[in-house]
């Protein structure tokens, strides 16, 4: 049982010392602050346009399970809300 413990506890040290070094090295390797905050930028960026994919693809597939006239009862109200907008507009 201490052995297994121990192993437990150098693999987890392992992990943090090794993990922890690597994370930082890609960041420190020139030194120059603007490279890593292009490279933050670059990783939020991509990071961004994932998530609005998955959005995307989550919205699609919540209107493919509805059925067709809740598909139409929602496309004439954005409709009628639109035509509402524009002649209070107009005042």
């Amino acid at each position: 049982m201490k052995l297994r413990t121990f192993l437990q506890l150098f693999v987890l040290c392992g992990l943090f010392i090794f993990g922890a070094g690597s994370v930082t090295s890609s960041y420190a390797q020139d030194g120059s602050v603007a490279k890593a905050e292009k490279t933050i930028a670059k990783r939020r960026k991509k990071e961004a346009k994932a998530a609005k994919k998955e959005a995307k693809k989550s919205k699609k597939a919540f209107w493919d399970k509805q059925s067709k006239a809740a598909k139409k009862s929602v496309k004439r109200n954005a409709k009628r809300q639109k035509r509402a907008k524009r002649q209070s507009n107009g005042w």
